[in-house]
């Protein structure tokens, strides 16, 4: 991930079936410091996601086509039925700890390198 101030690796768990997207992380106690999960998108999408058996607070990162992150949201509560919406249409979402995003000055704007996204090797 490039964010305004620096590069970031983060090792993420990719996520482009159906029975995949659909588990993610739940029933999950812990995710590692600098890991998460890609949940991929085949085209762009109106995602929303939820927290529903989700036992962690996550951050999620919705992540447009050419891997610009267009909107954050934080510390999403665990169990949450509430629909956290992506701000426009999206090819993926990435799940970090709760904090992560704050902690690494993650930013709406900042771009994520992946081969999804047609920006990495």
């Amino acid at each position: 991930m490039i964010t305004r101030r620096s590069l970031l690796p983060i090792l993420v768990t990719f996520l482009a079936d159906l029975p995949r997207l659909s588990i993610g992380a739940v029933f999950r106690t812990s995710l590692a410091p600098d890991a998460g999960m890609l949940f991929e998108y085949q085209q762009p999408t109106a995602a929303t996601m939820w927290m529903r058996n989700t036992l962690i607070p996550l951050d999620m990162l919705f992540v447009d086509a050419q891997g610009r992150i267009v909107n954050i949201h934080e510390r999403a509560v665990p169990q949450s039925l509430e629909l956290i919406a992506a701000a426009e249409p999206v090819r993926a979402v990435i799940e970090l700890n709760g904090g992560t995003a704050a902690r690494l000055g993650i930013e709406p704007g900042d771009r994520v390198v992946h081969p999804i996204f047609g920006n990495a090797s």
